[in-house]
């Protein structure tokens, strides 16, 4: 078990190491995101639909 005053020290100066993302990473990050989701949304909604299809045209065989 640390003294507490020792602990808050330590976290501060671990908290001193941080190195935030600037503004254009940020900016870049988010689109990049974004991108990627619209193209796994169109993927998983293209296979949604041609799983439908399948599924349709075997219950219509039956």
């Amino acid at each position: 078990m640390k003294n507490p005053v020792e602990f808050v020290r330590e976290v501060r100066q671990e908290a001193g190491k941080i190195t935030w993302a600037g503004r254009r990473e940020t900016m870049v990050t988010t689109g990049m995101v974004f991108v990627f989701v619209t193209i796994a949304a169109i993927f998983f909604l293209l296979v949604d639909k041609v799983i439908s299809l399948v599924v349709q045209s075997l219950l219509r065989l039956i």
